[in-house]
């Protein structure tokens, strides 16, 4: 967060005060703390995942918050300060870096730094022990720390220095490592100020602010090394000295009162703002800074600066930290602010950090700089776990990390991951962390698990699982001590709610691979995709083959559409997909229009000629990525730069393309009706060589189109595992127009209940069985109704089941079962299916609403008329 400059003595009590009644009348009501899950990071440390709602302008709002709890009575871990890369500042960087960088197994972002300065905290800092940062001399903000005891504390730290020259002199020391600020009445302290620079500081340049010139001195072992007049010493500090830097009334110390090779005296003291108060500071363990108070004795307390400078009164990413009254625990807080939480405001996590449990506690930096990083129960590396206000991870000043000081342990358990949701003969590898003793995670080369299931519905090969029946199974994985198990539910047909095509809308075209996903849905609520090699499948319609979920047509001639059942342990579900109309656009045999080079960068060589191959004219585009910087390409462009315009509203753009093996890609350009460009891929991986035909999806654009060009692109990412030089030639470019389902025969079926008679259009029938009720539900001869009215019937003796298909419709039902499945859902009726007469009998509302029939029904003659 930017550092602004900031309001003066008299108008801060003046502001403290509004503040108390403002927070007082903006805090929080009837708030709502739900703990959502929580798991042990390491010996000490748990994650906590809280939802907390609130009412904000009569509407309640909910926010996802996190808090690290962590035991400070443990001696298995410890809390420390991170700062930048290596534990230095001025190299700003994301929180999982400064994790990664000093081995924390979690962490959030610190102090509020100046976005526009070097990137170094507001307040102080200590790390392991050693000062980094003194304090800011600003009223009202606080730093957290913990003592040589473990005790927390937060508190206002005032800082004290001088520097003692060799003849007596002395100049009052602004502080350690600190950036050009202002104090409380906006005077910039650098301006006349001496400041000390140890090597936590990485560059060679300090609080360069624009206006003020420094005089440096360089200071080893308390001995004079270098001065530096008008200008800054040219490197970092070393480890056993010290940089000062002076400005104004401070140069004028450095220049008049150390010489080279003089020894000087330097001491600074951070005391309790609270005179009352005293704390032994040099044996702080770790301190880093904050802004505002926020909590006091269990209790939102006033605010200690203008939250204004941080947006307070807006809901905002927060972050936080804190400690329980019996200072035995220490909490570190986000909030977020994005998809699916709604931020808070600093009252808001006032509310939120009292009902979590914080007796004392203050604000860190918030924002675009919220991020909190947390290691798994079991895995290896930390991992960003809150979702950031603006999507991203930002580089800042310093941070809290967490750290686990236990040694290393013996096995204490497994986890296990892999899929919960089956379906028969689907082979599935589960996968397992260890953790030892101390919750820290243990490498799973070191171990070889046993593997087992209850129930014997399915067998293990290694950590493999296939099941071969239908049921429950606790899934277990032992090794010593450790074991794990987890459940795993193996569908079968009783268990689905519904089993439907994915896939959406097309029509298909001869030559064309179509993916064919299936979802799956249980009674448990669970929603799965069922693998492609755990369903049955049938094609009709067209030429083709369905290998691994993806429909192959090789031929469609005079087809209308292609009918795809898929069946898994008897439950079907089908989808009916059109022919597509195909239209070729570019064949140079018979029409194509004005076609021209071009490339992108100006290096890259690119060529269009027309060429004669089998009798047949084709393009060849010829390109030589040799040269240039980036992404490249080459580009067929047709008509200049104006395209060719399109019509009607294809659904596809497909090409003969006659690959080099060269791995680029190849694209089509198309403007649509809104005047945008959409790069649309033909293929992302040219792996072949020799004709293929190739399909791009315009189904998603806004008519009108527009093709712009065709052309040969190699992205910057992966350039050098790609071709530089090659030619591929294009032939026969087609549009596939969305085709349409036939149309069914306008057929008309007259009924009477509890009579055999009946007529097809005009023609009279005799039926088996008459239409009968049964529990105030018409039941009708579904054969006899289906087949007049250009439907199929089938039937399986075994399962005493019937399949009813009529156009893009599929029933399935069993006789005496209520449950009935319609296009892949469960539907149940009031009445079952049963045989009378030999004869299968349907209820015959539930059967007209599911397969589109339009029904009458003449009350006085018991007619029905369905058609």
């Amino acid at each position: 967060m930017r550092l602004q400059k900031q309001v003066g003595v008299a108008a801060l009590a003046c502001l403290l005060s509004w503040q108390l009644i403002a927070g007082t009348q903006v805090a929080a009501v009837g708030t709502k703390l739900t703990l959502s899950s929580q798991e042990i990071i390491t010996s000490g440390a748990i994650m906590k995942n809280y939802i907390w709602t609130t009412t904000r302008s009569n509407k309640e709002v909910s926010v996802n918050a996190n808090v690290i709890e962590v035991d400070l009575t443990n001696p298995n871990v410890k809390i420390d300060a991170m700062a930048g890369t290596n534990n230095q500042f001025t190299k700003n960087q994301s929180v999982l870096g400064m994790v990664k960088d000093t081995g924390a197994v979690a962490g959030v972002n610190g102090d509020f730094f100046n976005t526009q300065a070097e990137g170094v905290p507001e307040g102080a800092q200590i790390t392991n022990g050693q000062v980094m940062a003194t304090p800011a001399k600003i009223s009202g903000l606080y730093s957290f720390a913990i003592t040589k005891d473990n005790q927390p504390i937060i508190d206002i730290l005032d800082f004290q220095g001088k520097v003692t020259a060799k003849d007596g002199t002395s100049f009052e020391l602004g502080g350690v490592n600190k950036t050009f600020y202002w104090d409380d009445n906006g005077t910039p302290l650098i301006a006349d100020g001496l400041f000390l620079y140890t090597s936590a500081w990485a560059m060679t340049q300090r609080a360069v602010d624009g206006t003020h010139v420094p005089t440096e001195a360089l200071i080893e072992n308390d001995i004079v090394k270098e001065i530096a007049v008008d200008t800054n010493v040219k490197k970092v500090a070393p480890v056993n000295g010290y940089i000062l830097r002076g400005s104004g009334l401070a140069r004028d110390f450095i220049v008049n009162h150390l010489k080279v090779g003089d020894k000087i005296t330097t001491k600074y003291d951070m005391i309790p703002h609270d005179i009352s108060k005293t704390y032994d500071w040099k044996n702080f363990k770790m301190l880093i800074g904050g802004s505002t108070l926020l909590v006091d004795d269990g209790k939102p307390s006033y605010f200690t600066r203008d939250i204004n400078d941080f947006s307070g009164y807006s809901p905002r990413s927060r972050t936080a930290v804190g400690y329980s009254k019996d200072l035995k625990k220490a909490y570190i807080i986000t909030s977020d602010r994005s998809s699916g939480s709604a931020g808070m405001t600093l009252p808001e996590l006032q509310q939120f950090m009292v009902d979590a449990g914080v007796w004392r506690g203050m604000v860190l930096d918030g924002g675009g700089s919220t991020q909190m990083v947390s290691r798994s129960l079991g895995d290896m590396d930390p991992k960003l776990v809150n979702q950031t206000e603006n999507g991203n991870q930002r580089a800042v000043a310093n941070g809290l990390g967490v750290y686990s000081t236990a040694p290393k342990g013996n096995l204490k358990g497994l986890i296990l991951k892999g899929q919960s949701l089956l379906f028969m003969n689907e082979s599935s590898t589960y996968q397992f962390k260890a953790y030892d003793d101390y919750y820290n995670p243990i490498s799973v080369s070191s171990v070889t698990p046993q593997w087992g299931s209850t129930g014997n519905i399915g067998v293990f090969k290694d950590n493999v699982f296939t099941p071969t029946m239908v049921g429950k199974t606790q899934i277990t994985a032992k090794s010593g001590n450790g074991s794990a198990s987890m459940d795993v539910e193996v569908v079968g047909r009783d268990q689905i709610t519904s089993m439907a095509f994915s896939s959406g809308a097309f029509s298909v075209t001869e030559g064309g691979d179509f993916r064919l996903p299936i979802t799956v849905k249980t009674r448990s609520g669970a929603t799965r995709e069922l693998p492609a090699s755990s369903a049955t499948w049938e094609l009709s319609g067209v030429k083709g083959t369905i290998t691994n979920g993806v429909l192959h047509i090789d031929s469609a001639a005079g087809a209308k559409a292609a009918q795809v059942i898929a069946k898994y342990d008897g439950y079907s579900t089908m989808v009916t997909l059109p022919v597509g109309q195909e239209k070729i656009w570019y064949d140079l045999d018979n029409y194509a229009v004005m076609t021209t080079s071009d490339k992108y960068p100006a290096e890259v060589g690119a060529s269009v000629n027309i060429v004669t191959s089998s009798g047949s004219k084709n393009l060849e585009l010829s390109y030589d990525f040799t040269k240039g910087t980036g992404t490249k390409a080459a580009y067929a462009k047709f008509n200049d730069k104006y395209g060719a315009p399109i019509e009607g509203e294809p659904q596809f753009l497909t090409a003969k393309v006659y690959g080099d093996g060269s791995f680029n890609w190849v694209r089509a350009e198309i403007i649509d009706g809104n005047g945008k460009s959409n790069l649309v891929s033909l293929t992302e991986n040219m792996n072949w060589t020799g004709w293929r035909k190739v399909t791009a999806d315009l189904s998603n654009l806004k008519y009108p189109l527009t093709i712009k060009s065709v052309y040969v692109a190699n992205p910057l990412n992966g350039q050098d595992e790609r071709a530089p030089k090659g030619k591929i030639n294009i032939d026969d470019i087609s549009f596939i127009y969305k085709g349409q389902l036939p149309a069914l025969p306008n057929n008309k079926v007259q009924l009477t209940v509890n009579k055999k008679q009946a007529t097809l259009n005009t023609q009279p029938m005799t039926l088996e069985q008459a239409p009968t009720i049964v529990k105030d539900n018409t039941l009708v001869p579904i054969r006899f109704v289906t087949e007049a009215l250009n439907g199929t019937v089938k039937w399986d003796e075994k399962e005493r089941k019937v399949t009813v298909i009529r156009g893009d419709k599929l029933i399935d039902l069993w006789i005496d079962n209520a449950d009935l499945i319609v296009n892949g859902q469960r539907v149940t009726a009031e009445v079952a299916p049963a045989i009378m007469n030999n004869v299968t009998m349907v209820p015959l509302r539930l059967i007209s609403e599911r397969l589109g029939f339009k029904v009458g029904w003449d009350p006085q003659n018991y007619g029905i008329t369905i058609e």
